[in-house]
Parts: C-alpha cells; structure tokens; sequence
C-alpha cells in the first residue's frame, strides 16, 4: 500500500500577478524542478495553518489571506501525494528561500517554460486560467455579438470567453470567430471557441469547448492544435470521459435551476462538491450561476463559475 502525503502549496502572487516559484533541491524527489512552495500538513492540523507555517519556514513570510484553487491527488510510482493548493495574494515580509533554494517571481505567461514535477501540472493550469467565463448569448448580428462582447469584458474585468452561437450555420460562425478572436487578442482576452474540432483548427484557434457529445468522440487531446481544451460534462461518467480524455478544463452542470433547461433537475452545491472533490483539472459550475455565486463555487471546489446571463447583456 503506497504511503499518501498530505501537502499544502501556494499559488503566491505579488502586486503585478507574478507567481513565486522554488526550486527543488537535487537530492530530493523530483530534485531540480521548479514547485510552488509549501510543504506537508501534520497529522491533525488544519491546512490553512500548515500552509502558513511553511510558509514562513521555507519563505520567511507571513500569510494574511488565502483561498482554495484546487485539491489534486496524484500517484507516482512510490508514493501518493495530496496537494491542497490556496492562492495567496496576501501576505507580510520578502520571501526568499530560507532552506537555501532558488526562488524566482514569473510571469503567468512564462510558467510553461518551467519544468515542475507531474503532480503540479494542474496547478499551473488552474493557475493560469480566470475564475469567471463567460458565455455569449444572442446577437442579431457581428455587429452586436462584438459590441456585447466589448462592453462585457470592459464593465466586468473578464479575461476568459467562450464563444457560444449554435443558430449560426457553419460560414457565418467562423466569420463571427475570426473578429472576435482578432478582439479578443488585442485585450488579452482567452476566447475558446464551441464548435466542431476540425473548425478550430482551420480557424487556428486559441482554444476549444467540446460539447459532452464531441467529448466523447474525441480520442486524444491532440486532437486539438490550440492551447485550451475544455468539455461540457453534467455527471460523473462524462467527467471520467473528461479526464480520460485529457481536457484542460471541465464546465459541470446544471449547479442550480435555470430558464433555459427548467426540465432539467439541478444537482444541488452539495451533489457539485462531491463530484469535483479530488478532481485533478479546474471545473467551472454552471446553471443559474450568478457573479455573487463565485465564492459559493469556490468553496465548494469549483475554479469558478461559468454563464451567460450573469454577464451577457444584448443593447
């Protein structure tokens, strides 16, 4: 029976959105890569405070606020680990590595340039993604679909989109695609496009949302040419497929009740806790989502909450 360690790590950020990084001393597992710092959580001892007390060990700093990003188990072939992972954006003192290890503040963008052990992997996605995405809703036309958009991503402060028109034939929608990738690119916006695989990739697309159909026609996460892989999923057979199949991401639904499916029974925070709990990729709730539930969905595992209505407004 493997041995299973219990870990808490920090996703540390400074006042530009740099994340702090350490690097692993050779002589230990994984020795040489690059972690987000953190250490083991004694028996009995509140993750919170274990996070704070490696904190100041490895770092020198003391933590004043933290929040859940993602729990990630994962197996190695000696041993199992348990990784508790908070975003700290709080907190006094300059760190520096007390135990002697290299610690450097990068850039969101530049984290794929690191090498971190396979265990921290999710981290760097869940890291690197938004906490709220957004859907589009109706447009009459480009015109009012890029118009919304703009507002939306302005009045709000969003950096991940997915662009949503199912009405639209197949021409008409990677016209709406192409202009609103080219928007999106200019504000730093993430836009995942919901469309066939193929169309993505003709349209060299940055990401893709699958619906849980083309999720499960999907055969290998290569597939996809882009960066962003996200799938649709409503129980937990689909996220199973999900993980399977090696998405990035995972919407899972419907959280609460909604006008748009009402036939549809909501599962409820208490059913979308227990489906996420231990799964290793960001997972957005959706259905009903409003802006004043992302810190309902935070607790209860999500990365964030995904809808359209929460922010979508047609003029």
């Amino acid at each position: 029976m493997r041995k299973l360690i219990h870990v808490a790590a920090a996703v540390i950020l400074d006042h530009r959105g740099h994340i702090l990084l350490a690097q692993r001393p050779d002589d230990k597992h994984q020795g040489g890569l690059w972690e987000f710092p953190g250490g083991k959580v004694e028996p009995n001892e509140p993750v919170v405070e274990a996070l704070a007390r490696e904190l100041d060990e490895e770092l020198g700093i003391q933590l004043t606020h933290a929040q859940p990003l993602i729990r990630i188990p994962h197996h190695y072939p000696d041993k199992s680990v348990l990784l508790d992972v908070y975003t700290v954006d709080a907190f006094s003192g300059e760190p520096f590595g007390r135990e002697g290890q290299p610690v450097r503040w990068v850039a969101p963008a530049d984290l794929q340039a690191y090498e971190f052990p396979a265990a921290n992997k999710p981290i760097v996605t869940a890291a690197l993604l938004a906490d709220r995405l957004m859907i589009t809703g109706p447009g009459n036309d480009q015109a009012e679909y890029l118009s919304c958009f703009e507002r939306a991503v302005a009045q709000h402060e969003l950096s991940l989109v997915m662009l949503r028109a199912p009405h639209l034939d197949t021409g008409d929608y990677a016209d709406l695609a192409q202009a609103m990738m080219a928007k999106a690119r200019q504000q730093g916006v993430t836009l995942v496009l919901n469309c066939p695989l193929d169309q993505a990739n003709q349209l060299e697309a940055d990401g893709l949302h699958l619906s849980s159909a083309r999720l499960r026609e999907l055969q290998h996460r290569d597939q996809f040419n882009g960066r962003w892989l996200g799938a649709s999923c409503h129980d937990a057979e689909e996220l199973a497929i999900a993980m399977e199949k090696g998405v990035d991401y995972v919407t899972l639904s419907p959280v609460l009740p909604t006008t748009s499916h009402p036939e549809t029974p909501a599962m409820g925070w208490e059913q979308f806790s227990a489906l996420v709990a231990d799964l290793p990729i960001p997972v957005f709730a959706l259905g009903g989502q409003r802006a004043s539930d992302l810190a309902q969905a935070r607790a209860c595992g999500a990365q964030g909450i995904a809808a359209i209505s929460a922010w979508w407004q047609q003029q």
